[in-house]
């Protein structure tokens, strides 16, 4: 019986040197890079999103200080009850033109755990036709009373992470 004269392997197959070991291992390492570079956007994209939130909750919480603000002041001048909460009393709102607020300076000057905060001042009597002292002694017109209102909030009050400030006008 005759043997056949090639061996059980090819040549070629005897010369191999484990190329597909090392390509594979390379595959990996690179599957491995891309999976470590995912986490990161993933962890960077859930502090935005955090961030995100706390800025859009300190805004609507700054804004719900703001609406308090007003119902107060209507109240006020309409001289009914205060809304339950007020931040506003009658005392609280002033009439004083040339006191120099700077909103800015006065949301810089918040402290985080005196949320929220709230400055009112009555304004429809400063400068222009009817706003100057030569209209003292005059009747109010409480009908057409305008304010600025400056609020300050947070967007937890007991751990806050982000505020806000909000500066607007209100007029009856």
């Amino acid at each position: 019986m005759n043997r056949p004269s090639h061996p059980r392997f090819p040549t070629a197959a005897r010369h191999q040197r484990g190329a597909v070991l090392y390509v594979a291992l390379i595959m990996l390492l690179l599957l491995a890079l891309l999976g470590v570079a995912g986490m990161q956007v993933a962890g960077m994209q859930e502090k935005m999103a955090s961030n995100y939130r706390a800025a859009s909750r300190s805004f609507q919480n700054t804004e719900g200080v703001v609406r308090n603000a007003e119902r107060a002041a209507e109240a006020i001048t309409d001289r009914t009850a205060l809304p339950t909460g007020s931040l506003v009393s009658a005392t609280s709102i002033t009439t004083n033109c040339e006191d120099g607020f700077d909103p800015v300076a006065w949301g810089r000057s918040q402290a985080s755990s005196a949320v929220p905060a709230v400055n009112v001042r009555r304004i429809d009597k400063c400068g222009g036709p009817g706003g100057n002292a030569l209209d003292e002694g005059l009747p109010n017109d409480d009908a057409a009373a305008s304010y600025q209102i400056t609020a300050y909030s947070a967007d937890d009050p007991a751990n806050p992470t982000s505020s806000s400030v909000i500066d607007t006008i209100f007029k009856l």
